[in-house]
């Protein structure tokens, strides 16, 4: 296994959620910049992570140790400076963890990523959330059924238009 970042003052990180999308990675760490899409086996994408901010579900990278299952993400780098302010915007509910993805190229590298430790498995993404993990999903172009699969993920209303608004302001 091998690093691709060969600098101790950058970090390589897997995003399988709404960091995948460069437009809100680069607004929380701006020196973001892709390596490769990836994959994390033995994990499958569920959206059970409950959001003390807004009570709401964000996704995970869910452990099963089931050899067929496979979470699809992007490898970015960026530098070890801004780590704490990505830590900090991933908030409670998650914890930092070094995971081992195989790049599209079959090189199998470790990259830091998070998951989650505050699941409620009732609760159900905003749409603005789920928006966010489509648009990384489809910059990158990851495979339809894995998109559809994103796509079917119910969601729950925001009442916090406000918070929407801002939240899709990256896109406009």
């Amino acid at each position: 296994m091998t690093m691709l970042s060969g600098q101790a003052d950058t970090v390589l990180y897997f995003a399988y959620g709404s960091n995948m999308s460069s437009r809100r990675l680069q607004a929380r760490v701006p020196s973001a910049t892709l390596v490769s899409r990836a994959s994390l086996h033995g994990h499958q994408l569920r959206f059970h992570k409950h959001s003390l901010d807004d009570h709401s579900a964000k996704c995970d990278a869910y452990r099963t140790g089931e050899p067929d299952d496979r979470v699809l993400g992007v490898l970015f780098e960026f530098e070890q400076a801004e780590l704490a302010h990505l830590d900090r915007c991933e908030g409670k509910g998650y914890k930092v963890v070094h995971v081992e993805v195989e790049t599209e190229d079959g090189e199998l590298v470790r990259a830091l990523s998070y998951a989650a430790v505050l699941i409620k498995p009732e609760l159900r993404p905003y749409p603005w959330y789920k928006q966010h993990v489509l648009n990384g999903a489809r910059e990158h172009a990851l495979p339809a059924d894995y998109i559809a699969m994103i796509e079917a993920e119910p969601t729950q209303q925001d009442h916090d238009e406000a918070r929407a608004e801002r939240e899709l302001a990256l896109y406009r």
